[in-house]
């Protein structure tokens, strides 16, 4: 076994200090690869003896033996990687370019990002009574995110389900007081884009992040951010994760005190949960 591998398998029976280095070799072992272990134990506020003792529990003679195999991985990622990549028909080759392409959607997607759109959409979600999401299937995911993100905040928010009778009952529930955002990369749901349009027949306000301005969603929504990563649905779905995210950031910073106090309450309530006996 590496080194990862002997830490995954002892890491759930190690000690509070082991688990903070074995942690640290994990997430952070290019830093760890340049580092002795008096440095190692200082940054991570641990005797140096912890880390010789830490290495020999792996069955390694020392950290400088563990050290060596952590240094191949690097100088491997580094040095022969980049040349088994030039081959498009490696395993290599195929994981770099898939890499390659999420670079370059996110890259395109900074450049266009509309910021006047994305404070807009701040400001209608801070006015929001409630806020309805409409994901298509491939954005599941990045809309559970943004509920996240938005839950932190105190916000009231939850995801429509997407069947045709779903969607007519969340528009007829709806009111202007609400907004209604969309999510769309692939363009698999057409009925989300029309539950949009009858939404704004009853003035409701309607919002979409989308993967590409040409989505349906786009066309009837109030406020539109577009990831510009068409046709790419791969990428998108990382595009638009992206997006959620750096939205998160600016509501974050708008309504600041929001989020302070919903972290406190919801703080202070896992402390009186904890302290309730059965």
């Amino acid at each position: 076994m590496n080194y990862e591998e002997k830490i995954r398998a002892e890491r759930s029976k190690m000690s509070k200090s082991f688990a903070k280095l074995a942690d640290f070799l994990l997430d952070s072992y290019v830093e760890a690869a340049f580092m002795t272990a008096s440095e190692l134990a200082h940054a991570l506020d641990l005797d140096a003896a912890t880390v010789v003792r830490f290495s020999q529990s792996l069955e390694y003679t020392g950290y400088p033996q563990l050290q060596r195999e952590i240094r191949s991985r690097v100088k491997s990622e580094l040095l022969i990687r980049p040349v088994e990549a030039q081959d498009p028909g490696s395993v290599t080759g195929i994981a770099f370019k898939a890499m390659d392409e999420v670079t370059l959607a996110m890259e395109r997607t900074r450049n266009s990002l509309d910021v006047d759109a994305l404070n807009n959409l701040v400001d209608r979600i801070g006015e929001a009574r409630r806020i309805v999401i409409l994901a298509e299937g491939p954005t599941q995911p990045t809309a559970y995110s943004l509920v996240l993100y938005l839950e932190e905040g105190g916000f009231p928010v939850y995801i429509a389900r997407s069947g045709i009778a779903d969607l007519a009952r969340t528009v007829n529930i709806s009111t202007p007081q609400d907004l209604l955002l969309a999510m769309e990369v692939a363009g698999q749901a057409p009925y989300i884009a029309r539950a949009l349009k009858e939404a704004q027949n009853k003035n409701i306000p309607t919002a979409a992040i989308v993967g590409a301005a040409s989505l349906a969603s786009a066309r009837h929504a109030d406020t539109v951010i577009s990831a510009q990563t068409h046709p790419g649905i791969g990428a998108g779905i990382v595009s638009l994760e992206a997006v959620v995210y750096s939205l998160s950031q600016v509501l974050r910073w708008k309504y600041e005190e929001r989020y302070r106090g919903s972290e406190q309450a919801v703080s202070n309530y896992v402390k009186q949960i904890q302290s309730v006996s059965d």
